[in-house]
């Protein structure tokens, strides 16, 4: 018997992170929560560090640790800042780290645990996304896995097992199509907040149901899967499939096509991250192939959701264009969640960004930061004549 693999959940309070620790309640012979990491939810993360009882939490914004060392049973040890999210990534009591941080927060966190030899479950694609070159240049040197935790990737990870990377034809990602798939474009710039959160089929945190709203996410994931699978971006097509039963398709050279199929619950692709190589059996639910009716699939209009658009362009830009294009699209989500600019205006900063920027073809960490920083000062500072 073994004993429970340690983990890091990077991103504890988010819905990545709280189904997370659904699994690994469910499994407590298999998994042990070891360390967890809020940005500043410190009430949830109270309540989970009372409930999982973890070496230790960070919380990242440094102010509010104080005040969770009080909340929490005496010696748990509370580290902050971004410094404490390094630490424990990298401590030799950790056999795996979750990364669920939302957006560029992400980046320096999982590639410290690569560097520090540790596997990485990876649900923040903007990481891949930013610093794609750079995390799976890590991952080689370390000789550790990078396993995908977004379950289009993990359904194209399952797919791919005991395949030759030569057979593989293309990879087509799935998409709902997100609350706006019948809504005229024209209607976008009265698009409410509380509408676009409405998801037809997932429950995500905020952020992740925007992008998904403006197809933003599947632009992320078409470039998460080029560095993921080593596919080139003519070899990955994006279909509408607004049932969200079957998560992904990988087609190979023969014509045959594989695809992996599931209710929509992302606790099934993180307990296949966390315990992989295992399938260990589970208490899901299971597709009712007798009730399902029709799946349906059509190609995504890329004038309505420009953003599919953009993250194409940016990804045939390459360099840091893409780290750009995310940083942007990051700032115009918040403005459009804090009722700054309506919801048709989010695409239009991402496309004056990507027009400003000259994309640096070799970069390093230190780059895409100062890049990261830049794109947000100018893109929460977009003319006028640009959001309309």
């Amino acid at each position: 018997m073994t004993s429970p693999r340690s983990i890091a959940i990077l991103g504890s309070t988010g819905s990545i992170g709280r189904s997370s620790l659904e699994v690994i309640a469910a499994f407590p012979d298999r998994f042990r929560a070891a360390y967890l990491c809020a940005h500043r939810n410190i009430d949830l993360l109270a309540e989970q560090i009372n409930r999982f009882r973890p070496r230790g939490a960070v919380v990242l914004d440094e102010t509010r640790a104080a005040e969770l060392r009080r909340a929490v049973p005496p010696g748990t040890e509370i580290l902050s800042g971004v410094a404490g999210a390094l630490e424990v990534v990298a401590r030799d009591d950790v056999d795996m780290v979750l990364s669920a941080l939302v957006g560029f927060a992400g980046l320096r966190p999982t590639l410290r645990a690569l560097e520090a030899r540790k596997d990485v479950a990876l649900a923040n694609k903007e990481t891949l996304v930013v610093g794609g070159e750079l995390v799976m240049r890590a991952a080689r040197d370390a000789r550790v896995q990078l396993l995908p935790v977004d379950s289009e990737h993990s359904a194209i990870f399952q797919c791919l097992r005991g395949e030759d990377p030569r057979t593989v034809a293309r990879l087509v990602l799935t998409a709902s199509g997100g609350p706006f798939l019948t809504l005229a474009r024209e209607r976008f710039s009265s698009v409410t907040v509380a509408e676009a959160l409405n998801h037809p089929t997932w429950r995500m945190g905020t952020k992740i149901t925007i992008d998904s709203a403006t197809l933003m996410n599947k632009g992320l994931e078409v470039i998460e899967a080029c560095w993921l699978f080593g596919i080139p971006p003519e070899k990955i097509e994006v279909v509408v499939h607004p049932q969200s039963i079957v998560h992904s398709m990988v087609e190979f050279v023969d014509g045959s096509v594989k695809a992996q199929m599931g209710v929509p619950d992302m606790k099934l692709p993180i307990l296949h991250a966390l315990a992989y190589p295992d399938r260990p059996p589970a208490a899901s639910q299971r597709v009712d192939f007798a009730s399902l009716g029709a799946l349906t699939f059509h190609p995504p209009d890329t004038e309505k959701f420009e953003c599919l658009a953009l993250a194409f362009r940016a990804l045939a830009a390459g360099g840091t264009a893409p780290a750009v294009m995310n940083a942007a699209n990051e700032v115009a989500v918040q403005m459009f969640l804090d009722g700054e600019i309506p919801f048709s205006a989010i695409p239009a900063v991402i496309r004056e960004s990507l027009d400003s920027h000259a994309p640096l073809r070799a970069f390093t960490l230190d780059d895409l930061e100062r890049i990261d920083g830049e794109t947000r000062h100018r893109a929460r500072r977009a003319p006028a004549t640009t959001l309309t």
